[in-house]
């Protein structure tokens, strides 16, 4: 059995079968650390499980389901209810991660927040497509390249962006495709994949190489000197050849708070 066949079985039961959110951790107001919305504030929404097991996954706590006993099943009032709570009832963008968002039931929750005011972005994989994605206002799909061990499903992808366009490309969310890149083949396979959907926006950034269990002091592992480097070297590659339609980010959060969690 595959570590995907484990982490799907071991989810066999889970909340979305009962109707609740599996959540991991909400937290916040902090900012967006990466991608297109990268320093807007907003509170997160973390659920836990995962299809995937990237080898550099930094949330494993979100994704192995080791941790399962952690991850308390809210209903979607409950969970609306403590992001208001974190907001002073004032309407903030909520971020819905992961682990991989799009596997639990989040179409009310996102429904009730956008009847308040509240506005909802997500970041999940593209190997799992939600009719509730035309509800969002922006969703980012980071579609996993070679380094992190993975597969790609480029029909998966093209179901999600489907999705989340159902209703138009004027009234769905803004779609960005966000892409870690490690080395050369990732960097290839992101070439390859923005190709497969000419004109939806682009992100690269770096990798966390290192990726450490959460610590308290949020520091372990995180080698801040060898993300930097990689960043300098991501722009070099990006300007030598000239794909002047891309953003280079950098992962902010772990610049500045390491693998902190609640931040």
């Amino acid at each position: 059995m595959t570590v995907i066949d484990r982490n799907l079985a071991a989810m066999s039961d889970t909340a979305e079968h009962r109707g609740k959110i599996r959540i991991s951790e909400i937290f916040g107001p902090t900012v967006q650390g990466e991608g297109a919305l990268i320093g807007v504030p907003t509170v997160f929404v973390r659920t836990g499980g995962c299809d995937f097991r990237c080898s550099w996954c930094d949330t494993l706590y979100a994704v192995d389901p080791a941790f399962r006993a952690d991850w308390k099943p809210m209903t979607a009032a409950e969970v609306l209810d403590a992001v208001k709570k974190l907001s002073g009832g004032k309407p903030i963008l909520v971020t819905l991660s992961g682990g991989n968002p799009a596997i639990q039931p989040l179409g009310a929750l996102i429904a009730m927040g956008k009847q308040e005011g509240f506005t909802f972005a997500i970041e999940t994989q593209g190997s799992i497509a939600k009719d509730w994605f035309a509800d969002l206002n922006y969703l980012t799909i980071s579609p996993k390249p070679p380094s992190a061990s993975t597969s790609f499903d480029a029909d998966a992808l093209a179901a999600c962006i489907d999705a989340a366009q159902s209703r138009g490309m004027l009234d769905g969310p803004a779609i960005t495709l966000k892409f870690p890149v490690r080395d050369e083949a990732d960097l290839m396979f992101a070439d390859y994949v923005r190709n497969l959907h000419i004109g939806i926006p682009v992100c690269v950034q770096p990798v966390n190489t290192t990726p450490a269990e959460p610590h308290p002091d949020g520091k372990d592992g995180v080698d801040i000197e060898a993300l930097t480097a990689r960043y300098r070297w991501l722009v070099d590659e990006i300007a030598r050849r000239q794909w002047f339609d891309v953003r280079v980010l950098p992962q902010w959060h772990v610049h500045v708070w390491g693998n902190l969690r609640g931040v």
